[in-house]
This record gives structure tokens, sequence and C-alpha cells, in this order.
């Protein structure tokens, strides 16, 4: 009588396996750029976020004051409980400022950022998510390509000064 095995042999296990290496090899490298470019986006989203927070609080404070155009910039140290506001109105505080903000994004408490206001509107925004993604509004200063060049919030300052060009 005749006995016949099931199963796959040894040389059958090993092309498996030395396919799944391959295909593992390649596809590997290229989901890391995905996620590189999936966090720079999100970065780029969060400063276009804020500054729509800026603007509308930029309008009330207007209402309210006809004088928010002297405000020149809204600065945000990361945990800090309220912004830094160069050019406040008379008659309004930092704490106003930032309540209003948080009123619209509740997230910016967490953020570090710093944006430049001209004539009651923000015209950029730097955001640092992490210690190695930042974004700023308008988008398109920070790339997959030159994130790192802008990691931080030492490299803030640069981001910003990058969007203003992009803005102007």
């Amino acid at each position: 009588m005749k006995t016949t095995k099931k199963g796959f042999t040894l040389i059958e296990l090993i092309v498996v396996i030395a396919i799944i290496g391959v295909l593992a090899a390649i596809l590997v490298p290229s989901m890391l750029g995905y996620v590189k470019k999936s966090k720079v986006s999100s970065a780029n989203s969060t400063a276009s976020t804020l500054q729509k927070a800026i603007n509308t609080t930029l309008i009330e404070v207007d209402e309210e004051t006809q004088d928010a155009g002297s405000i020149s910039s809204i600065n945000h140290s990361k945990n800090a409980t309220t912004v830094t506001v160069s050019g406040l109105p008379s008659g309004y505080t930092a704490g106003q400022v930032w309540n209003k903000i948080t009123n619209y994004m509740e997230k910016a408490q967490r953020l570090e950022f710093v944006s430049r206001c001209e004539g009651a509107a923000c015209v950029a925004v730097a955001v640092c998510l992490d210690d190695t993604y930042t974004g700023t509004a308008p988008g398109g200063v920070v790339t997959v390509d030159n994130y790192k060049s802008y990691s931080g919030q030492a490299h803030l300052g640069a981001a910003l000064t990058g969007a203003i060009a992009k803005a102007s």
C-alpha cells in the first residue's frame, strides 16, 4: 500500500518566506514616506485651522474695540495659560484674546505657535506639533522634503518667515 504525505516541502516554505521578505523590503520604506507626508499634512492643516480661529478672534476684538488692527502678533508657548499679544488694544487683555481663540480651537492650548497679524487679520501662522513636525498657514512652506529643517520650537520663526513670504 502506498502512502502519500500531505504538506509543504522545506523548499516551498523557503521560497514563500523569501517572497514575503522581498515584498516587505519594498513596501516598508514607501509606507514610512506616507506616514511622514501624513504628519506634515496634519501640521499644515492644524496651522490653517488656527489661522482661522485667530482671524475670527480678531474680528470679534475689532467689533468690541474697533482697534484690532493694532495687533501685530499672537504667540503661545506650549501648555502656557495665555498668549503673548503685541499691540493689544487698550482695555483688552491677552487672557481675553486667548479665551476667544480657545473657544474656536480648543487644541490650541497644547500647541506652540507664532503668528503675524496685519490690519486686523492673521496673515501667517507657524505651529509646532511636536519636536519633529511643524506646519504653516499658508501652507507649502514645510514639505516632506524639508520638514527636518523646520523641526522643533527653535525653528518656528523661520517657518513663520516662510509663511509670510508665501502670503505676500
